[in-house]
């Protein structure tokens, strides 16, 4: 495939931004280093035209997980419509803010009020603010992937594969201050014994984590880091930020059984327009008062409205049972397409958040190039995980697993004749995350 006006654009920005793109995730050679599309003229539903007019379906991570109603959805982009046209900002509040505090109180009745931010990283920074003041403790136990930001990042000060089993690794903490060694300590998802070990060696203050990512607790493993908690005094943060509202019209942590002490909501809430939620006990977040957080882009129109917009939908069509049913096709799908041609795939991930991967030790990575490459012929923007939204239809997915069909077939045929390492021309796609200037 000739190299497109995207390519010719991204590698323009490569000069002009640092790394290329705002996300790390939108990097280009994150997918299909030379041919991927990189930027896009217009979106509707899971159908993206990108700069050359060309229209594919997206079997990817649908605006990196913000859209669970799929793009441009009609009823948010009405009410978002409305929101400009009255006034997006004035200096005084609006009163939809207001309104969204009471849905999601309403939905989560161990709660007693809420702050909100635009961005998910900002949102967890704002938690981890308030909750160090709540609990007077410096010290994070963190478990997962929660942003960009120094108490984060401070993680890996110490060791920079510390963050390596936290879905990105290679994070660099360049410019974290070093003073912030040690203040953010990460522990391994249902592994009880490192939580516990971490908080008899520290003063623990918060812990944060996701409730779940690619695999469910095990043996009460939330039950008893919530005991942790409440043992040392600790503040429990539960990440929701890419999970929350996919399985159900709330938090992943409420079909779990176990109520954190804040849970950070981002991404799909507001179907792709920026919003963020930190959702807390009253006890808790009386003491967001007591630290200077504060922002004037905080107090905008949009998100708000946009959020109750598409919670309303997602409450109205249950769009969560919508998302699990096909996301499980999907996997089933991957499953039956692995046995079929005998490949080895590893699937994983709750059916909304699906993930596949080849388990072919080096020749993995070209492998997924390879797909990568086949199934953008075919018209589909393809990765190994799907993030399933509402314009996910039956009809769509029997069509992109037939077309996967035909490009595993001929996975399997450059496996039988050893010819892996001549599938592609181009580089291979960048792995973790990786400087690119």
């Amino acid at each position: 495939m000739a190299r497109n006006k995207g390519q010719k654009l991204w590698k323009k920005a490569l000069k002009l931004i640092p790394g290329g793109s705002q996300l790390a995730s939108k990097r280009a050679e994150q997918f299909l280093p030379e041919l991927w599309p990189a930027y896009y003229e217009k979106a509707r539903g899971i159908e993206i035209q990108d700069l050359d007019g060309v229209k594919r379906k997206d079997f990817s991570f649908m605006g990196i997980g913000s859209c669970i109603l799929g793009y441009a959805d009609p009823d948010v982009n009405r009410a978002v419509m409305r929101a400009i046209e009255k006034g997006s900002m004035t200096t005084l509040n609006c009163y939809e803010e207001v309104e969204l505090a009471e849905l999601l109180l309403q939905m989560h009745p161990w709660a007693g009020m809420v702050r909100f931010a635009r961005t998910g990283g900002e949102a967890m920074a704002v938690a981890v603010r308030i909750a160090r003041a709540a609990s007077r403790r410096d010290t994070v136990a963190i478990c997962g992937y929660h942003g960009w930001h120094d108490w984060y990042l401070a993680a890996n000060l110490g060791d920079a594969s510390n963050l390596d089993g936290h879905l990105l690794p290679g994070l660099q903490p360049a410019g974290v201050p070093r003073a912030l060694k040690g203040s953010a300590i990460p522990f391994n998802y249902n592994h009880i014994e490192e939580l516990e070990k971490i908080v008899a060696e520290n003063e623990i203050g918060v812990i944060v984590m996701e409730p779940m990512r690619s695999s469910y607790p095990e043996d009460n493993f939330l039950q008893n880091v919530r005991k942790i908690a409440d043992r040392i005094g600790a503040v429990l943060i539960f990440d929701e930020i890419t999970i929350g509202f996919r399985m159900n019209v709330g938090g992943m942590h409420q079909l779990l059984g176990v109520d954190p002490d804040i849970a950070v909501y981002g991404k799909g809430i507001s179907n792709g327009f920026p919003m963020a939620a930190i959702i807390g006990r009253r006890a808790v977040m009386e003491h967001a008062v007591l630290s200077f957080i504060s922002s004037t882009y905080w107090t905008e129109r949009i998100g708000p409205v946009a959020a109750i917009a598409t919670i309303q939908k997602m409450r109205k069509y249950n769009v969560p049972e919508h998302l699990v049913k096909i996301g499980t096709i999907i996997q089933n799908g991957w499953k039956e397409l692995a046995d079929r041609y005998d490949l080895r795939i590893k699937c994983s991930g709750i059916p909304p958040l699906a993930t596949y991967s080849f388990e072919y030790g080096a020749d993995s990575l070209t492998l997924h190039t390879f797909v990568n490459r086949e199934m953008l012929k075919r018209g589909y923007l393809s990765t190994k995980s799907v993030y399933v939204s509402w314009c996910h239809k039956k009809s769509d997915v029997r069509k992109y697993l037939e077309n996967l069909e035909e490009v595993f077939v001929l996975v399997r045929r450059a496996l039988d004749k050893n010819r892996v390492s001549k599938l592609l021309s181009t580089p291979v796609l960048y792995g973790g995350f990786k400087r690119l200037t």
